[in-house]
């Protein structure tokens, strides 16, 4: 009779439960942290002082920055929503 084992079942459910838990706190900050997530979120950019100086600024005010360097706005509606009065995206 084949011996069942539970550990491939345990390993899939810890994988599923670790994405499931970056997606519910994806960009999510707390006010202390908005300098380090933002000065990952403008590594990327060849104008870091602009894109710090924005970012900061609205990652205090929505407490989001989206995932990695650019694009994933969808993730923080205020962040995704801010616009300058032209109506061009204020936050980098």
């Amino acid at each position: 009779m084949a011996r069942f084992s539970c550990l491939p079942y345990a390993f899939l459910l810890m994988i599923v439960m670790s994405f499931l838990m970056a997606v519910a706190i994806a960009g999510n900050v707390r006010l202390q942290d908005c300098p380090k997530a933002c000065g990952y979120r403008c590594s990327a950019t060849s104008h870091k002082k602009p894109c710090l100086f924005y970012c900061n600024k609205c990652c205090k005010k929505c407490l989001c920055v989206p995932s990695g360097t650019y694009g994933h706005k969808e993730e923080c509606p205020c962040y995704n929503n801010w616009k300058t009065k032209e109506g061009k995206p204020k936050c980098p």
